[in-house]
């Protein structure tokens, strides 16, 4: 793929993919406006989710825009004990202005509230302030910028699109509350953002994981996908390396058992031979009507290596992370 090293509109005047925009960048390029004809609007997707995994949670948050409805979601796993909490506000648009997903390059403010759900994740420069509120769980956290992350374009055909960045190698420290116990936030814990912006298919599967943490004195962070980006120039895998990005062309060979919330996920490819083990699988369904979503997310720790263009072979035994399956009628 083309790498963009100037900022860029994602489309035209008229709407469509601005072809210049199709390739992937190393920190945030892209500007996303996404204005359009009501059919449009109902097509474009945006969102901004935060990932952080500790030695003691896993927490989620997103705030999601779909163009007809809108939604929250916070989610907490308690490893100890194998607890879940997942709160998920649904609204059905109009009537969402307090979702705020802005299409400008950062530093930007997503927020959104519903009901007595609030999250609010704030770029300072510096890096982002993660702040969600509800009645069992609230979070603090605040997650220092640390190098390069991955933009990618992915171009289906001029009228559907999307942007995405992942960011999976952010040290994170604060504080997350669970039903009034407080959990401290610091060593070996890591954050990812993954940003969505675009006009999307009817239907869309894909696999995605991520990684991050430090072996052998190296900081590493991986980024994988596949599936969605099938049949398009476009990937969304990567390895950071202290910082810095390399990027792969190329789809992935994935490999895994639905059916079996331990059975473990294997990923190959010309520049990775890798392997999670499961210590937790979240599995969450959404039927309403012709909105559907189905999601298996296993946590877990990776073990592998994976080289970079010059031949350099790292290991990554140790990495904690995730990876999922997603199925989405949208």
């Amino acid at each position: 793929m083309n790498e963009l090293t100037l900022p860029t509109d994602l489309t035209t005047a008229r709407g469509t993919l601005n072809p210049e925009a199709v390739g992937y960048s190393r920190s945030p390029l892209h500007r996303t406006p996404l204005a359009g004809n009501t059919a449009s609007r109902m097509r474009t997707k945006r969102w901004e989710y935060w990932g952080v995994l500790t030695p003691e949670l896993a927490v989620g948050m997103t705030i999601v825009n779909l163009g007809y409805a809108a939604t929250l979601q916070i989610y907490v796993l308690n490893r100890a004990t194998g607890e879940e909490i997942s709160i998920e506000p649904l609204k059905i648009l109009p009537g969402a202005a307090d979702i705020v997903l802005p299409d400008t390059l950062p530093p930007l403010t997503a927020l959104g509230t519903a009901g007595d759900v609030t999250l609010r994740f704030h770029d300072d420069g510096g890096g982002t302030r993660l702040r969600a509120r509800s009645p069992r769980v609230s979070v603090d956290l605040y997650a220092p910028a640390s190098g390069d992350v991955l933009g990618v374009v992915v171009p289906w055909s001029d009228r559907r699109f999307q942007y995405t960045l992942k960011d999976v190698a952010r040290s994170v420290s604060g504080a997350v509350t669970v039903d009034g116990k407080v959990f401290t936030v610091g060593a070996d814990a890591f954050a990812v953002l993954d940003r969505g912006r675009g006009r999307w298919p009817y239907r869309t599967t894909w696999t995605w994981g991520a990684g991050s943490g430090t072996v052998n004195g190296t900081r590493l962070g991986l980024q994988i996908g596949g599936q969605w980006t099938a049949g398009t120039p476009a990937t969304e895998n990567a390895l950071i390396v202290d910082g810095r990005l390399h990027h792969y062309d190329g789809e992935l060979e994935f490999a895994y058992d639905l059916s079996d919330p331990a059975s473990t996920w294997t990923v190959h490819g010309p520049w990775i031979d890798a392997v999670l083990t499961p210590f937790h699988r979240r599995e969450s369904a959404t039927k309403l009507g012709v909105i559907s979503s189905e999601i298996w997310q296993a946590f877990g720790t990776w073990a592998g290596t994976a080289r970079t263009p010059d031949g350099t072979s790292y290991s990554l035994d140790g990495l904690g992370g995730w990876i999922e399956e997603a199925r989405h009628r949208w």
